[in-house]
């Protein structure tokens, strides 16, 4: 067995290792998931989900790419890893991945939003 000594990135997490503890983060993750999808740059928001938000499975608005939508949902499921706060918003629009609708999207966005807002990215 060989020493690889002390690791600071792997699958995502940034990990910081020092004399008072052990520190983890997905920065360089949640940037490159706002990259991605273009809100890098857009206004932020100070909660990732509206107050009593009522979305339906069935609806009115126009259907957008399942595959797409479902793609953001499992990189911000990945990132609540790290981010606890997203827990309940994540799980709420995971809820659509069969049928997302635009009002879905939107959802999505917001909670993207919160992200690019905050500043503390780990934990």
């Amino acid at each position: 067995m060989s020493d690889l000594n002390v690791f600071s990135y792997y699958l995502g997490f940034e990990v910081q290792q020092s004399t008072a503890g052990i520190t983890i983060c997905q920065s360089t993750y949640a940037k490159k998931l706002l990259d991605t999808t273009g809100l890098a740059d857009h206004n932020p928001t100070r909660t990732p989900i509206e107050a009593r938000l009522q979305l339906r499975k069935v609806g009115t608005a126009t259907a957008v790419d399942a595959t797409h939508y479902c793609s953001i949902v499992e990189s911000l499921r990945y990132l609540v890893n790290t981010r606890p706060d997203l827990t309940y918003s994540v799980g709420y629009v995971r809820k659509f991945m069969e049928a997302p609708r635009e009002e879905h999207l939107v959802a999505i966005k917001r909670i993207l939003r919160y992200v690019a807002g905050t500043r503390g990215w780990g934990v």
